[in-house]
Order: C-alpha cells, then structure tokens, then sequence
C-alpha cells in the first residue's frame, strides 16, 4: 500500500459504514491509522470533536481535518486518490445512478434490517416483506452485472457490500432465506469477497449475529 501521513479512520469493528471507508482506503492502496471506537462506553475526545453534529463513526480524518458520513467518505477517498481504482463513473449520468442506489441502500437495507432483529410478529412480518422487496428491487438493478457499475467494481458496491455480513442476522432473527428471495444477490457477494478489500474488512456473519443478540439482551428486546 501506498504510504499516507495524517490519515486516521475512527470506527468501530462492526459498523458497516465503517466497512465502507476501510473498503474504499484498501482499494486505493492507502494506508492509514485505524482508531477503534468503543461506541457502548463514553466517546472519545477525538471523536466528539471530529463530529461534533452527529457525535458518530466513521470519521475518515486527513492531514487534520474531519470529514463524517460514509458515504461522503468515500466520494472524499475517490476524488482524493484518484488514479487507482476509481470508484464513481466519470460519466456524469452514470455517476448521479450510481449516487442515486447507494443512496437507496443507505436509507433502506440496514434500517429495515435492523426492524428484523428489534421487533416481533407482525411487525417483523412487516419488516420482512419490505426486506424482501427490497432485495428484489437491487436484484433487479443489477441484472446479469458482474457488479452494480458494470464489470468495475464500484460505489454502489462498496455502500451495500458490507450490510450483508448482517444477512445471516435478519435470516435467522425473521427466519427466510436471502438465497431464495434475491439469488443473484448471493452471488454478487461471492463475486465481491474474492476481492481482498472486501475478504478482510467484511465481519464474520456469526459474529454480527453474536453481536445482535448481545444487543438484544442489553436492552432487553428478547
């Protein structure tokens, strides 16, 4: 990797917003200082004064200077870094629909799967036939693709990817299969873990569940 001074990711081992950045950085051959958050304790310092507003990871912090949000971040690491691996299409159109479904997987996949593992009966029900609509609608954007962006991989990839170390989460919390609803989506994941960025950033599925029902007990949702 090519060697950084002053860049510091502020994040937590499980955030799939944080996966994004370290993703995005890996791509790009950036090497920089992970900080790991503790996010169940009191915050840092460094990181209220990072973000201020929003008081949350990841914060991507560059020769000094904060820059919040995951999705940003990574448009931030595309434009900083931009002769490896760029990530946004440099056509204009393709760019904004690229903008366009990792806004769509922001606001939707993870706080409808977040609904799966919080709530019960008919409420999860609910929640599982928005998920599975969901799945079908980013299915069918991308189609036959090797990727979202084409044969590249790219932004939208780098937005949805790290949400699905979750999948086995909502599987078992809401009891359906991915597979079986959004099959080419399986096989996208398969095709992105054989990326290096992705194998070794990604959390193991059994963990996240792990983590889940940590956080359920914690506040008391069995």
């Amino acid at each position: 990797m090519a060697s950084e001074k002053g860049i510091k990711l502020l994040d937590f081992w499980v955030s799939p917003f944080g996966q994004r950045a370290r993703i995005a950085l890996a791509e790009k051959g950036v090497e920089y200082e992970h900080k790991e958050e503790n996010l169940l304790a009191e915050k840092s310092e460094l990181l209220l004064k990072s973000n201020p507003v929003h008081k949350k990871i990841p914060v991507l912090i560059h020769d000094g200077k904060p820059v919040c949000e995951s999705l940003i971040i990574v448009q931030y690491i595309d434009e900083v870094w931009p002769d490896k691996a760029p990530l946004l299409p440099s056509d204009p159109y393709q760019r904004a629909q690229a903008r366009f479904w990792a806004d769509f997987v922001d606001k939707k996949v993870f706080e409808c799967g977040g609904r799966l593992w919080k709530l019960k009966g008919e409420e999860q029900e609910a929640a599982k036939k928005e998920m599975i609509e969901i799945l079908q609608i980013l299915e069918a954007q991308l189609g036959d693709k090797k990727y979202f962006g084409g044969d590249t991989f790219g932004f939208v990839d780098v937005a949805f990817v790290p949400l699905t170390s979750w999948f086995y989460s909502c599987e078992t919390c809401a009891n359906f299969s991915v597979e079986a609803v959004a099959p080419k989506i399986v096989l996208w994941v398969q095709r992105c873990m054989e990326r290096e960025s992705v194998a070794k950033t990604l959390s193991d599925p059994k963990k996240v569940y792990e983590y889940v029902r940590f956080l359920k007990k914690r506040f008391r949702i069995e």
